[in-house]
């Protein structure tokens, strides 16, 4: 029992925890877009943008 109120007690992990539910949440929205079909939208508009980025002149 002791072991369990000094785990509960111990807040080392604390930063880990919320860095994997950030990362989970992020990993969750990105299937949502490609599992919805925006999949394809989002990819066009990227490629879009990174072709004009390499094609404008300074």
């Amino acid at each position: 029992m002791k072991a369990v109120k000094n785990f509960i007690k111990d807040e080392s992990g604390i930063e880990t925890i919320e860095y994997a539910i950030i990362a989970a949440i992020v990993a969750a929205v990105a299937l949502l877009i490609y599992g919805v079909g925006w999949g394809g939208s989002v990819q066009n508009t990227l490629k879009n943008a990174a072709a004009q980025s390499t094609t404008a002149t300074l």
